[in-house]
């Protein structure tokens, strides 16, 4: 009589795998920011393609030069900087000369990104440490605003974004974002395409944009700054969308995505409204990554048949 053992293999979490890899997941959001992209060419001109062209490549060659001096495993093909290059471009107005690209690159890649471990180590979204560093460092350049008369001439006029200026907006040109800004913020139709498809593809939950924007928008109304104007203008919808979703830098529970995502819509509203800056997207998102490790912390599911730590 034959004795057929099986045998029971061991191994840490996860248990539950698929076919979803960090490539994957960058490729999709390459692909829902690809109508911004568009957008801003359009809009802006074709030097907004050099200038996204310049951050991408100054990203990715940040992180092929610095796995190379570590001597570590080359991670550019997870496309992860590509995706930062594009974010952090999409923060930069289209007539900063080419060399803040690189410095902002530099900064999101480097100093935060692999000094902290790689992908998944950062403490922060990289691309808005990199917006951050380049606005508080040359704040006359990451200022310089265009208003592009006609939308698709390549000519410019110098103006204020929305946000900063008392002259009202058409809300149609706030939508379609023929309007000055920045390269990634202004064409909202774009950024809503974009966010189309990250929730086809289930890349993200529509939690944290959902009540990232209808916290602006009820404070919003409450406070009596028009609601439309603050949800269309400035950088809301990129931010919301695209970085405040970040998987490394946004809490992993539910509860934890509403609390993130309040806490993100009352500190942009409170500079916003209060503050001596026309935006507060970029700090409010920075601000809420470093208490993220709390977050996750407080709103830790309880495994089953476990109890509350004291």
């Amino acid at each position: 009589m034959e004795l057929h053992t099986s045998h029971l293999i061991v191994s840490p979490v996860p248990h539950i795998r698929d076919a979803v890899t960090t490539q994957r997941i960058m490729f999709n959001v390459i692909l829902a920011l690809c109508p911004a992209l568009i957008a801003s060419i359009v809009i802006f001109g074709w030097r907004a393609l050099l200038v996204e062209a310049v951050t991408v490549a100054a990203c990715v060659l940040s992180e092929y030069l610095w796995c190379r001096l570590r001597h570590k495993e080359l991670t550019v093909g997870d496309l992860s900087a590509v995706v930062t290059g594009l974010l952090l471009a999409f923060n930069l107005p289209v007539t900063v000369p080419l060399y803040l690209p690189v410095i902002g690159a530099v900064t999101a890649i480097i100093v935060t990104k692999e000094l902290f471990g790689g992908v998944g180590c950062n403490f922060a979204n990289p691309a808005i440490v990199g917006r951050i560093t380049l606005a508080v460092s040359f704040p006359a350049l990451m200022t310089n605003y265009t208003y592009p008369t006609p939308v698709v001439a390549c000519d410019a006029i110098s103006s204020a974004t929305p946000l900063g200026t008392d002259t009202a907006v058409p809300l149609l040109d706030l939508f379609l974002g023929t309007h000055g800004g920045v390269l990634g913020e202004t064409c909202c139709l774009a950024l809503l395409l974009g966010l189309g498809w990250l929730l086809f593809t289930r890349t993200i939950e529509v939690t944290i944009p959902l009540v990232y924007v209808g916290t602006v928008a009820v404070l919003s109304l409450i406070f009596q700054q028009g609601v439309l104007q603050q949800l269309l203008s400035g950088g809301l919808l990129l931010g919301a969308i695209f970085m405040a979703t970040d998987y490394v830098t946004s809490p992993f529970t539910r509860k934890g995505k509403i609390i993130f995502a309040l806490g993100c819509g009352i500190i942009t509203c409170a500079i916003r409204f209060w503050g001596n800056m026309n935006e507060g997207v970029s700090y409010s998102i920075l601000l809420m990554n470093l208490v993220v490790p709390i977050i996750n912390d407080k709103t830790r599911r309880t495994p089953m048949g476990g109890g509350k730590q004291k």
